[in-house]
């Protein structure tokens, strides 16, 4: 059986490393990517032979196009593409310049590799685009707006590439998955709950790839949540 092949988009840290190494381990061959070089290398160090790197930042969508590509050259094709690259912070001061550096990346950023997959997995018959949203996602967050709203706007275009794909009988799998809180540098927080390890998360998300669910929620119980969530009245929720 010919050896799949897998690119992580932000496999320096957290979720993304954790994913890089569990697809080693379940036989991909690997493409690992992410703005920190020195972290990508160190990756590659510890488990040589496994992953082959390649360095940039995903709101550099030029860069981010071409480099795709080499990769999966060097990977002598794909299968899978997980995109685990985001950014957020608080800003309960709307300081723009945190605003706008959460559009680049988890707007402008996801949508060049999510269209770049697309685009190659429909010339080719087959492939899996995985991203990893968030909860947040499905409802506004005054204290991290933009966090709230890009991952809303992954959320949407993930279930409109899924129709698309439906629609045109292109063979293209779709999972989002939806982590609550992630003992990673992006849970910021400051009361935290069900918190997973990325070890953990890796794994549902591993499960779920196999599987090829198209939302998942990271973990399970979060699913509670998202009900929750979904169910309660605007006029509450923007009183909360």
């Amino acid at each position: 059986m010919e050896q799949r092949k897998a690119i992580v988009v932000g496999a320096s840290s957290g979720i993304g490393k954790e994913l890089a190494i569990l697809l080693a381990a379940q036989g991909y061959t690997v493409g690992i990517t992410g703005r920190r070089q020195e972290l990508l290398n160190d990756l590659q160090q510890k488990y040589p032979g496994n992953f082959t790197v390649s360095c940039f930042d995903v709101s550099d969508t030029v860069a981010t196009t071409e480099r795709l590509g080499q990769l999966t050259q060097q990977l002598n094709g794909l299968d899978l593409i997980v995109i685990c690259a985001g950014y957020g912070d608080n800003n309960p001061d709307l300081d723009h310049r945190i605003e706008q550096a959460t559009i680049n990346t988890n707007i402008t950023g996801f949508t060049a590799v999510a269209d770049w997959a697309y685009q190659y997995f429909k010339q080719q018959s087959k492939g899996h685009i995985v991203n990893i949203s968030s909860i947040a996602g499905l409802r506004g967050s005054g204290g991290a707006p933009s966090y709230s709203a890009t991952k809303a706007y992954q959320i949407n275009y993930l279930e409109a590439l899924q129709q698309k794909a439906n629609k045109g009988k292109d063979n293209i799998k779709i999972t989002d998955v939806r982590p609550g809180f992630v003992d990673t540098a992006m849970a910021k927080a400051e009361q935290k709950f069900w918190v997973s390890s990325p070890q953990k998360a890796a794994a549902d998300i591993v499960d779920a790839i196999k599987k090829q669910k198209q939302v998942i929620y990271v973990t399970k119980r979060w699913r509670l949540i998202a009900v929750l969530l979904k169910l309660l009245p605007r006029l509450w929720y923007t009183k909360l």
